[in-house]
């Protein structure tokens, strides 16, 4: 995705304590004030290389006497924040800066600095991905009832949730071409649709069954899962006979695209989840009785953890390395009519997967589990 997204996350926790730094400014002597954030790009003595999200690099004085701040993230209060001295401001930081235009264009003489350290974004970055990881479930939605705020969705076959919502749910939307949560932007419960991809986090019942969501964050994806039918090396596209959709597509690589290989062996283990997902209550009870029971709830775990980031890890791959009949499993874009795509995720090496799941209804739900980025995590790019 664009590198100005990079910190879109942290730049809006950031931006909240603009209006406390504002409004302390104020009651500094009268001029034309100006307000810059951004990251920092390099610093020099008291001058400041700055690069907002948008527009030219600023160059930053600081006053002899300009208030120097440091904010934690998740901080929205400047009162919370904590003195800082000159040497603390690095390279990567960001900086919320205040002042008067300078002489030269984009310059700015501050009397104010709010710092919010790279190594402390980083940090609350993994705290927060551990918190989605321990107290959070995703899946395809499969139901909306606005009537209770009730969300149901399908974590994997044969295992669904409930995902209660509230007054204090707050709701996030992936934008159509990212699953990066630093792409995501406000939403609302009723901008949900069935079919959509969704993760939540909250409080889980005694029995498991239901999730009371603090956060609920959706996307629109299309999940593809077939074989290679052609390659454009010269165009970057492949074209997929897509089981889901029962048609053939083409489907666009772009630098974005995340292209993963899935090693046999874990390929395998999928499979094995799948094909005893199918069995029935008789053929499960033998299968545990013959000692394969263990085998299965291992498999079961697999498939249910995150796989997002099982992915992350997974080898890379390019075009050149898919040949024609390959099996994929991809999450694009949703695209519109019989338009191109442009791949979000592509998985090779699932040829069990879509063995153990001849309609690839099995697979379609795997699709659910590792096509969106954790929050915090930004995605595996």
């Amino acid at each position: 995705m664009p590198s100005r997204r990079k910190y879109l996350a942290v730049a809006l926790a950031f931006l909240l304590v603009v209006s406390a730094a504002l409004s302390w400014a104020q009651s500094q002597p009268a001029g034309q004030r100006v307000s810059k954030v951004g990251v920092v790009k390099s610093i020099t003595g008291r001058n400041v290389v700055l690069q907002p999200e948008n527009g030219a690099e600023v160059n930053v004085a600081l006053a002899e006497d300009a208030r120097l701040l440091r904010l934690e993230p998740g901080q929205t209060d400047l009162r919370s924040a904590q003195t800082t001295t000159l040497d603390q401001i690095q390279p990567g930081d960001r900086l919320l800066v205040r002042g008067t235009p300078g002489n030269a264009p984009d310059s700015l003489q501050a009397t104010i600095a709010v710092l919010m350290k790279q190594s402390d974004v980083a940090a609350h970055q993994q705290t927060e991905l551990r918190d989605w990881q321990r107290r959070g479930a995703g899946g395809i939605v499969t139901a909306m009832s606005p009537a209770d705020g009730t969300i149901s969705i399908s974590v994997r076959p044969g295992s669904s949730l409930v995902i209660k919502t509230g007054k204090n749910t707050e709701f996030l939307r992936y934008a159509p071409d990212s699953v990066k949560f630093t792409d995501a932007q406000k939403s609302a419960f009723d901008q949900i649709r069935v079919g959509d991809q969704l993760r939540a986090r909250g409080a889980r019942s005694s029995d498991g069954k239901e999730l009371t969501a603090e956060e609920v964050i959706s996307g629109t994806f299309r999940n593809i899962a077939g074989t290679i039918s052609g390659i454009d090396i010269s165009a970057n596209t492949i074209t997929v006979k897509d089981v889901l959709a029962k048609k053939t597509v083409k489907v666009k690589l772009t630098p974005e695209s995340q292209m993963r290989n899935l090693p046999p062996q874990l390929a395998q283990r999928i499979a094995f989840f799948l094909k005893a997902d199918r069995q029935s209550g008789e053929e499960r009870e033998e299968t545990a009785s013959s000692g394969f029971g263990a085998g299965r709830q291992a498999a079961g775990r697999g498939a249910g953890a995150d796989f997002q980031q099982i992915i992350s890890r997974l080898p890379a791959v390019n075009l050149a390395d898919l040949h024609k009949d390959d099996a994929v499993m991809i999450v694009s874009t949703p695209g519109a009519g019989g338009s191109e795509v442009a791949a979000i995720t592509l998985l090779s090496g699932v040829e069990p997967i879509l063995t153990a799941s001849p309609n690839a209804s099995g697979a379609a739900a795997l699709l659910n589990g590792w096509n969106l980025s954790a929050p915090a995590e930004g995605g595996p790019q």
